[in-house]
């Protein structure tokens, strides 16, 4: 069985869990202690050396990386239509999947950090490139209903998780209503999952 590591409060461990679900695959979760620093220990750093969550585990295999994980589940399980063959469709997947490990991390993912966690941050710097992305995501989803394509992709699940976590990031979605219709589409698919803390319907 699919074994994956997890932080219960990870947007990125979301992530893999979203898709697992979606897939109809079962797996098992297994918390990882971050208080005690489980995630810096021997053991886990052989699984993964940046000592972060989420890594998965399938048979013999073992990846890190929760963008990784997105392309290995939908090839590996899904189809074309989560990470198409068609170049130039695949690469507007990729797009968004570097959008999510840069700008949604440094913005939405940052801010959560500062406000649900207290780490600090600079909270100006995180506040403009939070506003920038959500400018481009609000004019990207007005013509479209998904972001890199006329149907979900995983560059959708990607960058779900931390703009649902806006409440705990204290961002307003209010004056974003296509961002908002697009996150009400992903809790309206079959099989959805959340987690504690998202924006919902």
């Amino acid at each position: 069985m699919i074994k994956l590591y997890e932080f219960a409060v990870s947007g990125n461990a979301h992530k893999v869990r979203l898709m697992l679900s979606l897939l109809g695959l079962a797996y098992e979760g297994i918390a990882v202690d971050g208080l005690n620093k489980q995630h810096k220990t021997a053991e886990f750093l052989a699984m993964n050396p940046f000592g972060q969550v989420p890594v998965l585990i399938d048979g013999e295999f073992t990846l890190r990386d929760s963008n990784a994980i997105l392309v290995y589940l939908a090839r590996q399980y899904g189809d074309a239509h989560w990470l198409p063959n068609e170049p130039k469709a695949l690469a507007q997947v990729m797009a968004w999947l570097a959008t999510s490990a840069n700008e949604l991390a440094w913005g939405p993912s940052r801010l959560r950090v500062h406000y649900k966690f207290g780490r600090e941050i600079n909270v100006e710097e995180s506040e403009q490139i939070t506003a920038n992305l959500l400018a481009i995501l609000e004019r990207q989803l007005t013509h479209n209903d998904w972001l890199a394509l006329d149907h979900i992709t995983i560059a959708d699940i990607a960058i779900y998780p931390y703009i649902a976590l806006a409440p705990e990031a204290n961002i307003d979605l209010t004056d974003y209503p296509t961002i908002i219709a697009w996150l009400r589409r992903i809790q309206a698919l079959p099989n959805y999952v959340g987690m504690a803390g998202m924006w919902e319907v």
